[in-house]
C-alpha cells in the first residue's frame, strides 16, 4: 500500500492515472504529452510511468514501438477494497 499511496503522492501521476482508469481501452504513453494544461517533457512522462508500473496501478504493454497501458483496478479492487476509488 505503500508504493500506491507514493505513486499516487504527484498531482500529474495521479491525473495521468484517474484518465487511464476512466478509460475503456489502454492508453499510449503520448496521450499524455499534455496534462492538467500543462506539457510534460517525455523524459519525465516515463518516469511517472514507471512509478506507476511499479507500485502496480498500472499494466505496459508494448506493441511495436509504443507502450500501451491499462489499469489494474481489479485487481486492486480485490486486495485494498475501496482504495482506489477514495483517492482517485
Amino acid at each position: 500500500m505503500e508504493g500506491i499511496l507514493h505513486a499516487l503522492s504527484d498531482p500529474v501521476r495521479v491525473a495521468i492515472y484517474a484518465d487511464i482508469v476512466s478509460q475503456e481501452c489502454s492508453q499510449n504513453c503520448s496521450t499524455f504529452l499534455t496534462v492538467s494544461d500543462k506539457t510534460i517533457p517525455k523524459s519525465t512522462l516515463s518516469q511517472h510511468f514507471r512509478e506507476l508500473r511499479e507500485a502496480g496501478l498500472i499494466r505496459g504493454e508494448r506493441r511495436g514501438v509504443e507502450v500501451h497501458n491499462t489499469s489494474r483496478c481489479t485487481e486492486l479492487e480485490q486486495r485494498f477494497p475501496g482504495l482506489i476509488r477514495a483517492i482517485v
